[in-house]
């Protein structure tokens, strides 16, 4: 019975997402790459049939509610790449609008793979329908056998830093990890810096209570105007810089490395200056 529930939905959602979808959309997400084994699934659990039903809420969340523009996306290598995103807004709505426009707005249609925190495993049902939609665990060894696979990968290196940061820190971008660039060095893997401008202004936290974060084993939990972290409808531009390269050992001193991650973060900071500089307001 269950099953015959799940089907059922699953249904509904593709149809919701076929009347959604424009002719040149419907196009694109049927010529999206399929995993190549006779289950319909990757090594990862993903599952591009359960994809293609999960996205129909995403595609009406980036044409009607966060009315996403992208900017410079064909810059997109075809290929193994790195997308190294800014990140925040409590929720990650950022990576899934960055997903979607990768399907519907680049050429070829593209579906990425998300890195996503290791405490996420541990939620139930959240797990598997990560899975389910290509997102994995964050760990060196999942993301370099994707690379190798020419697929690609969405990283942001704030992590929580990024995503849970206060209001006065909004568009200010924090610390990067290293564990990117190891990667790209150790695969030739280009480097498309992404910036991401409305998403902070979806949530803003006015304050994280962490002890009770810290109670529910969470990495903070924010207080925002509405009380929770509730997206409000703020306009979506998404920035797609041009691919850069970098040469030197993936065991180079953390010093060494450092430099290659400032540039990457320098190229996403200047896109988010000029971004914000050309907008109008928040919400149009």
């Amino acid at each position: 019975m269950l099953e015959n529930v799940t089907d059922r939905v699953k249904k509904g959602l593709r149809e919701w997402t076929d009347r959604l979808a424009n002719t040149e959309q419907k196009h694109r997400l049927q010529g999206l790459t399929r995993p190549g084994n006779e289950y319909g699934v990757d090594p990862f659990g993903f599952d591009l049939d359960y994809s293609l039903s999960a996205v129909a809420p995403l595609l009406w969340l980036y044409r009607n509610y966060f009315r996403v523009e992208t900017y410079g996306i064909e810059h997109v290598p075809a290929g193994r790449v790195l997308l190294v995103s800014n990140h925040s807004g409590q929720l990650p709505m950022d990576g899934a609008m960055i997903g979607v426009a990768m399907m519907l707005d680049a050429s070829p249609p593209r579906v990425i793979r998300s890195m996503v925190e290791k405490w996420v495993s541990s939620l139930p049902y959240v797990s598997t329908f990560m899975a389910r939609v290509g997102q994995i665990v964050g760990t060196p060894e999942n993301c370099r056998r994707l690379l190798e696979s020419e697929e690609a990968i969405l990283v942001f290196p704030e992590g929580t830093r990024g995503i849970n940061k206060l209001w006065p820190q909004r568009y200010q971008l924090q610390e990067f990890g290293l564990g990117f660039m190891r990667l790209a060095l150790e695969t030739n893997t280009p480097i498309v810096p992404v910036a991401v401008i409305g998403a902070e202004e979806q949530a803003p936290a006015l304050m994280d209570l962490k002890p009770v974060a810290k109670l529910f084993g969470f990495p903070s939990f924010p207080i925002t105007p509405t009380g929770l972290p509730i997206p409000l409808p703020t306009k979506y531009r998404i920035y797609f810089g041009e691919p850069l390269h970098f040469s030197g050992r993936p065991d180079d001193e953390d010093s060494e490395l450092d430099k290659k991650v400032r540039t990457v973060k320098a190229s996403i900071q200047s896109m988010l200056h000029q971004g914000l500089k050309e907008r109008q307001g928040v919400f149009w």
